[in-house]
């Protein structure tokens, strides 16, 4: 590999090197205290490592950028990761159900969100929870003790009495002043101590005022408190605690086989583990690399950063990471590796939680494996289909057509990988023709970037297959991409006429007159039907978010004088387009920020509108 480089003429500072294969494109970034040395060790060929030769068999060209502190090049690494995605660096494929819970206490009546990024804005946020379900759960059993509002104040306050919540005993009702400030107050510091893990504080404040209200003969009033006790004494019991000196921790246990990683995170809060997440990775180079970038990769999100960062081993960078983490969290982060005590077997346990994990999805794979095979061998595909992708249509009488994509990797759904597509060449209802249109531009994508299915499932019969078989034709890939249609179930009469069957889902192959069918309830059936109910799902749920917004266009939009900011203050005073159509002029021109001249103009398109 000398070639590549001369090594006299490397930096030996601190940076950031890419790694280019032969076409161009960027396959791997690194960041090195020392250029020189770093690149050295990989390209001098001393090194006869696999996972070394894996990917310098790739590699055509080496550029390096220089920084003035390793943390600088940290940064830059991190940029250059997302705007190049390197096929050989870690690629975190999350899904949607890391969520936290936030509260801003600065706001009249705080009340609490569910929300997905966590952002440096002041608020208080509590998590991650596993998945939204979690958070539901945490959420009723909060809402029992403590009934903080549920909705925005402005939108309750339009209504003429208190929520169903109220009325069930979950929402005080601020927003009709059924409670004072100073109470709600103490509402809001229950559920700050209670998600905080200081569950102690919670139960001895709520024991003297009861005892207090007993004591004044409220008796109602302390049988409330002495319910919200019990309540809060149950949940407790269901977490598992753990004794690590408390304070928020985030437990990183590492398992490697071959080329093949699992990480796992445990999330520890106020002493308390309250979930874990696990990943899958392939990674051929160091451990040092593979940790250090996966926690850069995973903290690099909008996500909550903890005040100790428990690792299996330290990296090179481990500082550097600390001073990175402690930036973006706004105070110090710890980052350790313990040996001995609690804290190590806390490690241990995410070890062990990252072993499990990796055999589960080992048995999991190899089960996939098997109805990749099964497949393969049942529609005489020419390959094993690592990569499926599944596309449909949807419209409404030839307006707003849409396509989507849907993809499963080695036999699992990659959201991140599922397409839209607005139709463009085509008019009215012609689904035949909207598939070619999509296909072809999403083959033809495929080509130019080297990233092509291994199958394409329609959702249709002979008439799909043949327009798709069409554009394989004329791009040149009959036969390198395998290819079938899928014909829904059909509802029949039996051969004497009266009782109603249904008929099996049928698969239409290229060149082959008779359909394919797969035994009703087997793996392999249900893996196809599955991508084609993800293919129409994501097209229906595209297609219905198009007609709202031109539902919302056919009227707001067309307004002179009306742009998205008055959009959004007319809707956010009303609550709805319905009740800004009903609106009289006087209530449109009594909108904060709408000019009479505007408000005038917008009552008299809306009542012609009507008219």
């Amino acid at each position: 590999m000398s070639e590549l480089f001369d090594p006299s003429k490397l930096p030996t500072t601190s940076g950031v090197y890419l790694m280019h294969d032969a076409q161009g494109r960027v396959i791997y970034v690194g960041k090195a205290k020392n250029l020189r040395v770093r690149l050295r060790s990989y390209l001098s060929g001393r090194d006869e490592r696999a996972q070394i030769r894996f990917l310098l068999n790739r590699l055509a060209r080496v550029e390096t950028i220089v920084t003035d502190t390793e943390k600088e090049a940290l940064i830059l690494e991190n940029t250059l990761i997302k705007k190049h995605r390197p096929r050989y660096n870690i690629n975190l494929r999350d899904d949607k159900t890391y969520v936290s819970l936030r509260l801003d206490p600065r706001e009249e009546f705080p009340a609490l969100q569910v929300v997905r990024r966590v952002r440096r804005d002041g608020a208080l946020y509590f998590g991650p929870y596993s998945s939204a379900g979690a958070v539901r759960e945490t959420l009723k059993e909060i809402y029992r003790i403590f009934p903080l509002r549920h909705y925005p104040l402005a939108t309750c306050r339009r209504r003429g009495r208190p929520c169903l919540f109220h009325q069930i005993g979950q929402c005080s009702a601020p927003c009709h002043g059924r409670i004072g400030h100073a109470d709600y107050r103490r509402l809001v510091k229950g559920v700050i101590d209670l998600l905080s893990g200081r569950t102690g504080e919670v139960v001895a404040t709520l024991r003297q005022r009861m005892a207090e209200a007993a004591a004044d003969l409220r008796y109602e009033e302390a049988a409330r408190l002495r319910d919200q006790i019990a309540a809060i004494e149950q949940t407790v019991e269901k977490q598992k605690v753990v004794a690590a000196g408390g304070g928020d921790q985030d437990v990183v246990g590492v398992h490697r086989e071959g080329g093949e990683v699992e990480v796992a995170i445990l999330f520890v809060r106020a002493g308390q583990l309250i979930g874990r997440r696990q990943y899958a990775l392939e990674w051929r180079l160091d451990e040092g690399e593979l940790l250090s970038s996966f926690l850069q990769e995973f903290y690099g999100r909008e996500v909550l950063i903890p005040d100790q960062l428990l690792l299996p081993f330290l990296p090179d960078d481990a500082e550097t990471l600390a001073d990175w983490l402690g930036e973006r969290k706004g105070r110090k982060v710890a980052v350790t590796a313990p040996q001995r005590g609690e804290k190590r077997q806390l490690v241990e346990l995410a070890e062990r939680n990252a072993a499990e994990s990796f055999r589960e999805r080992g048995s999991k794979r190899e089960a996939r494996e098997s109805v990749l095979k099964e497949l393969q061998e049942r529609l005489q595909m020419a390959r094993r289909p690592r990569r499926m992708e599944c596309f449909d249509i949807s419209n409404v009488q030839g307006t707003l057509s849409v396509g989507s994509m849907a993809v499963l990797a080695d036999g699992e759904p990659a959201p991140g990988e599922y397409r839209h597509y607005r139709i463009r060449s085509v008019a009215g209802a012609n689904d035949f023709a909207s598939l070619a249109e999509v296909l072809e531009r999403r083959l033809r994508r495929g080509l130019a970037e080297g990233e092509l299915p291994d199958f394409i499932l329609v959702d249709g019969g002979k008439g799909q297959l043949a327009a798709v078989t069409a554009v394989l034709d004329e791009l040149g890939l009959t036969g390198r991409i395998d290819l079938a249609g899928i014909a829904k179930s059909r509802v029949v009469a039996n051969v004497r006429g009266r009782a109603v069957e249904r008929s099996e889902e049928r698969f239409f192959l290229p060149g082959r007159k008779n359909p394919v069918i797969l035994r009703e309830g087997s793996p392999a059936l249900f893996m196809l039907q599955r991508l084609r109910d993800e293919a129409h799902r994501f097209a229906i749920t595209h297609h219905r978010k198009l007609r709202g917004k031109a539902a919302l266009h056919s009227t707001l939009e067309d307004i002179p004088g009306v742009g998205p900011l008055r959009r959004r203050l007319l809707l956010k005073h009303f609550g709805s387009l319905k009740k800004v159509r009903q609106a009289s002029l006087e209530d449109l021109a009594a909108v904060p920020g709408l000019p009479r001249p505007v408000a005038e103009t917008v009552h008299r398109h809306l009542h012609a509108d009507n008219r």
